[in-house]
């Protein structure tokens, strides 16, 4: 977190370089507040190290630079006027690239959408701006937000900066890895079936997943519409907290936006854990756990009782159903949502294309990825005459039974602790051809994304080989201030 002083060369004022790949939001909105640096050269900074560094990365499809620095000279105007400024003033982020940006081009990592420039922000967006965050582009991400390693993209796969040979994982890839290596202070991601959780893990970020409804979807380009939540990633859990606190709550545009009352989220995070009661599900730690992880959580709980919290054995018996259940369920919904992608309205339209119906065939067959195929093709199936009983009905059954299993365990505790991938983060093509391998990787986050229940992911040490471990902690339909409580409770343990 160290501050090295240098001297603008017109001398006119003294400004700070920031150690950009520990800076915390909280450092850098304090550094512009308190005029130690400011909001337009912080942006200079994080667009010189991206220059730097994403090239090999690959984080970054897109850079906003004009719309970053004018709104980063707002954010200086504001502050040389003595304005009040927002929780997030000068603070650099980037967006994952299935969020709408208005004029920017957004492309959900897909060839199908290149050159789609949305005439809209998503809520999302425009609430970090509106807070005075500065958008210095969209992010990397599997296509359409499907896949588990972002190696999905139809525009290269992005690699995970703490060990560039692996995979940063998926769908929010991009947005995991920025942060890491410092790219940006904080990023927005989505999460259908553990898409935050588990990059920020593989990455050794902090990455949340709300309720779903604590966020708005508007802006949001639809992979799985019951599934899908934007959540933001950052270096700590209180700004994590602080990020969510702006983008949560009602939204006019969207109906399933959720009218509760947003909490002091930042303020939560400070509060201590003891007393709290830590759920720990025996069907998260058995066989097929890496045994550093199983470790690393075992050392996370030890800290917890330590701290003042109990803990007590959960069930959630219907875990083993919950990645079949996923991927019928996801799939059947993609296979809906992305019908809309046809060569007519936007995006790729074939250039072979005598009729219409060729048309519609050959754009969406030069237009999507395989993984993006594979999905669509099974979902349809699921859907049809003849099985949709036996597998789309079937599946929405055993999710109301999954999210019974977290309404019963959750009666006797407070909040849930267990492993977020039963592996550290694998190498870049170690699973692309086994999908059913790939899929697997989702095994401890799908039951939470299928349940609708927030969760959260925090570092919690490193393998042998100093690939990062990530916690995952799960909290009641939200009740984001008791997770954070014990995410920051997990936090502090290992930093202490």
């Amino acid at each position: 977190m160290g501050w090295s002083a240098g001297v603008m060369e017109n001398g006119m004022a003294r400004e700070q370089k920031m150690s950009l790949q520990s800076l915390t939001l909280t450092e850098a909105r304090s550094a512009v507040v308190e005029g130690r640096v400011s909001a337009v050269a912080l942006a200079q900074q994080h667009f010189e190290r991206i220059a730097e560094l994403d090239g090999e990365i690959h984080s970054f499809l897109t850079l906003t630079r004009e719309r970053a620095l004018a709104q980063a000279e707002k954010v200086d105007a504001a502050a040389r006027a003595g304005e009040a400024l927002g929780p997030l003033a000068g603070v650099p982020v980037g967006i994952k690239d299935v969020l709408t940006t208005r004029g920017v081009e957004t492309t959900a990592g897909s060839k199908i959408l290149s050159g789609y420039h949305p005439p809209y922000d998503a809520t999302a967006v425009a609430r970090l701006e509106a807070a005075g965050a500065v958008v210095l582009g969209k992010l990397n991400c599997d296509e359409f937000a499907m896949g588990s390693s972002n190696e999905n993209s139809a525009y290269g796969p992005v690699k995970n900066p703490r060990a560039m040979d692996r995979v940063p994982g998926g769908s929010s890839g991009g947005s995991a890895a920025a942060v890491a290596a410092g790219l940006c202070v904080a990023s927005l991601g989505t999460d259908t079936g553990g898409s935050i959780r588990q990059p920020a893990a593989f990455c050794g970020v902090v990455g949340v997943l709300p309720t779903y409804g604590r966020v708005s979807r508007y802006g949001l380009i639809a992979f799985a519409s019951s599934l899908d939540r934007v959540g933001p990633f950052a270096r700590s859990v209180e700004d994590a907290a602080t990020v969510l606190e702006v983008m949560a709550g009602p939204d006019e545009l969207d109906a399933t936006a959720s009218p509760q009352r947003v909490a002091d989220y930042a303020a939560e995070t400070r509060k201590g854990v003891e007393g709290l009661r830590i759920g720990v599900p025996e069907e998260y730690f058995g066989e097929g756990l890496h045994g550093e992880i199983r470790a690393a959580i075992e050392t996370v709980l030890d800290g917890l009782r330590s701290s003042g919290c109990s803990l007590h054995k959960v069930s959630l018996p219907h875990t083993r159903y919950a990645v079949p259940t996923y991927y019928v369920l996801a799939t059947a919904e993609a296979s809906s949502n992305l019908s809309r992608y046809d060569g007519v309205r936007y995006g790729l339209r074939s250039k072979d294309a005598a009729t219409l119906a060729s048309m519609f065939r050959n754009t969406r067959d030069e237009g999507f990825g395989a993984e993006v195929k594979r999905r669509i093709l099974l979902g349809t199936y699921v859907l049809s005459a003849g099985y949709y009983d036996a597998y789309y009905k079937k599946a929405q059954q055993v999710r109301s039974l999954l999210a019974r299993d977290f309404v019963q365990a959750f009666a006797d505790v407070d909040a849930i602790v267990a492993p977020v991938t039963p592996t550290p983060a694998f190498k870049l093509g170690e699973k692309t051809s086994d999908p059913l391998q790939m899929y697997l990787e989702d095994i401890y986050t799908v039951s939470a994304s299928l349940a609708g229940i927030c969760g959260m992911s925090v570092p919690c040490g490193e393998t042998s080989d100093g690939l990062p471990i990530g916690v995952q902690v799960l909290g009641k339909y939200f009740d984001e201030e008791t997770m954070l409580r014990v995410g920051a409770g997990v936090e502090r343990n290992q930093k202490g």
